[in-house]
């Protein structure tokens, strides 16, 4: 049952000429998502802060330089 469900999708993405195309470019978006803008914008280089009081201080410091 599960080979039968395999081989179809396999061979309705052999036969895809437009979708090919369109996965691809959903692939790429992917990538650029979760591979690159992580790298730039959720890395983190703040400290290990033991209450909110400390973070508080880090980031008013922070924004006031």
């Amino acid at each position: 049952m599960f080979s039968k469900i395999f081989h179809f999708y396999i061979d309705g993405f052999r036969n895809m000429k437009v979708g090919k195309t369109l996965w691809m470019l959903i692939l790429i978006k992917l990538f650029i998502m979760f591979a690159i803008l992580k790298v730039f914008f959720f890395c983190s280089k703040t400290p290990d802060f033991g209450s909110s009081k400390d973070e508080a201080i880090y980031y008013r410091e922070q924004f006031t330089n």
